[in-house]
């Protein structure tokens, strides 16, 4: 928890006059029942209706001097707490969008969208609760104590007895809570993956009428969680009550104690009430100390999983300084490269070629051969394991992060939109491109036309994840994404497989035009994608089994020729047949 503290220095003058500002309220609260025992005491008792009017006027006034104090207490720890954890939730999310590949694999979505949310929450929560209840309960529970002994001694030996139970009753809960919410947070978790993988998959569900698998599925990790839930919460359930009842028993232990000593004379009427009022304080400010323990559980659980993805290093070891200005040319070179996931056979094994200044590198291999792999090296997705990936004659892990990915084009498999209108879809990469830009490389992605055919065409809001176009149209504005940034690099990594024939063969046509001096690397499962691509470099296993243009490895390579007869027959070799 204090490796967090960090986060509310920027507000240490509101996290301040917070706590400066309950003393006032405490100190306000400390002197109502003397004042209650003296208008008692001196003023009823003894008929005296000016004390009764001049001590309850400093009543009124102490009430509402507690109620400035009050009140600032509440806004300041509240603005102070608030910001806090919008700092914490920035900090938590800049930190998610430095990691890796790798990282993201180790600390799933779900989990770090809770983390993100309900965890921040929860500690968001306790500093409130602390940045008030610290001052309170502490300096309510002493002044109390103290004023009470000095009202009588004797009566007073009673909270020796009370507060020694009521602390062993609070830390025993508490550490037996802290090790179940963190259960609780574990199996959060593993319900919001659920809900995600679900939501994220609808369609399939649907096409598979899976839907009573998958609420069998989420009900078992909604009824764990519960289950959890409901053990730690009970738990800290028992807590109220438990100081209730001591609460209540020691004042009626007070009533007839003290009754006795008012009727033996020896205790003012006055005195009695004020020390049972004292006696109340000190035991709520104990049930507020016991609960505020209760949500440490909670914020100790949930901030040792915020530190833990603040603590995680990016897989990234090398940051490198190198601007992205060096990337001009777009020589790609594999020296010796190999990868392996974690836990996992070597995916690439000692892959080496060259790809030259506006040279076309077509990627072709069966599912699993590491094309997608490979390719990701080179913006440094993943980090080469061995070997080297060198562009523009220098090591990708010397190029600054920014500098690097700024330089290279990528459409990824999956066509990924957000949130918002198409323009801003196409203009991702480049925010502030002008609209003549936008439109030049929606043309060359085949896309424009559909677009305009919307009713707001460039300005037509797309819903989460672009659900309202289809895959195809998803792919040419993931395509005209890239292209608007005009890299010195291109990817394109099975970007076209939703996309016809013609809209292709149209795309391709486009691109070799538009893109003459880029560099482009295209990975396709479909040859007549690849043919026309200036090399050909095939993968099997990991490794590069041939490489060479269309004629070349129709003479050379097996492993080419079986492709190219297993697609033979196919729609699109026809097509590819009539178009050479």
């Amino acid at each position: 928890m204090l490796k967090l503290a960090k986060y509310i220095k920027p507000y240490w003058k509101a996290a301040l006059l917070g706590p400066l500002l309950m003393v006032l309220e405490v100190s306000m609260d400390l002197l109502q029942p003397k004042l209650m025992a003296q208008i008692v005491d001196q003023g009823v008792m003894a008929g005296n209706l000016d004390e009764i009017r001049r001590t309850g006027l400093m009543m009124l006034a102490t009430s509402l001097i507690g109620l400035v104090g009050g009140v600032g207490c509440g806004i300041f720890s509240t603005i102070a707490a608030m910001r806090f954890g919008a700092d914490l939730r920035e900090a938590v999310f800049t930190k998610v969008q430095r990691f890796s590949f790798r990282n993201l694999e180790k600390i799933h979505t779900a989990s770090l969208i809770t983390r993100l949310t309900n965890d921040v929450s929860q500690v968001q929560l306790f500093v409130q609760m602390l940045l008030r209840m610290m001052v309170r309960s502490p300096f309510l529970a002493a002044g109390s104590l103290i004023l009470a002994f000095m009202i009588n001694w004797r009566l007073a030996m009673i909270l020796v007895v009370v507060v020694p139970i009521l602390f062993t009753v609070v830390a025993v809960i508490t550490r037996m809570g802290f090790p179940m919410f963190a259960k609780v947070q574990k199996r959060l978790d593993r319900m919001n993956t659920v809900l995600q993988e679900n939501l994220a998959g609808i369609r399939v569900v649907k096409a598979f009428v899976r839907s009573d698998y998958e609420t069998k599925r989420f009900t078992d990790a909604n009824d764990d969680y519960m289950a959890v839930a409901l053990r730690a919460n009970v738990m800290m359930a028992t807590l109220s009550p438990v100081m209730f009842l001591l609460l209540n028993g020691t004042i009626v232990t007070v009533l007839w104690l003290g009754g006795n000593l008012f009727w033996d004379q020896t205790l003012p009427i006055g005195d009695l009430a004020a020390f049972i009022n004292y006696v109340t304080q000190l035991l709520s400010s104990l049930l507020m100390v016991g609960m505020m323990l209760a949500n440490i559980s909670r914020a100790t659980a949930s901030s040792q999983r915020i530190v833990e993805v603040l603590e995680t290093e990016p897989e990234m070891k090398n940051p490198g300084q190198v601007a992205a200005e060096r990337i001009r040319k777009g020589q790609i070179e594999f020296e010796g490269v190999g990868f392996a996931y974690d836990g996992g056979e070597r995916v690439l094994r000692n892959i080496s070629f060259a790809v030259q200044p506006g040279e076309t590198l077509a990627i072709l291999g069966a599912t699993g051969s590491g094309k997608s792999t490979l390719v990701s090296l080179i913006p440094r997705l993943y980090e080469a394991e061995e070997g080297r990936v060198l562009v523009d004659g220098i090591d990708v892990r010397d190029y600054s992060l920014e500098g690097l990915r700024s330089s290279i084009g990528m459409v990824l498999q999956e066509a990924v939109l957000f949130s918002g209108t198409i323009r801003e879809n196409i203009a991702f990469g480049k925010a502030d491109a002008a609209m003549e830009e936008v439109e030049a490389a929606a043309k060359a992605a085949q896309a424009h036309d559909f677009i305009m055919g919307l009713p707001q065409g460039y300005e037509t809001v797309l819903g989460q994840r672009g659900v309202n176009l289809s895959g195809g149209q998803k792919q040419r504005i993931s395509i005209a994404r890239a292209l608007l940034m005009k890299p010195a690099v291109l990817i394109f990594d099975d970007s076209t497989s939703a996309v016809d024939l013609g809209t292709e063969s149209r795309i391709q046509k486009a691109l070799r035009e538009l893109m003459r001096e880029t560099t482009s690397l295209i990975i396709a499962q479909r040859i007549s994608s690849v043919m026309e691509a200036d090399r050909i470099l095939v993968l099997e296993d990991g490794t590069v089994a041939a490489s060479g243009n269309h004629r070349e490895l129709m003479a050379n390579s097996s492993v080419y020729r079986d492709i190219y007869r297993s697609q033979l027959g196919e729609e699109e070799i026809v097509y590819a047949a009539n178009e050479h």
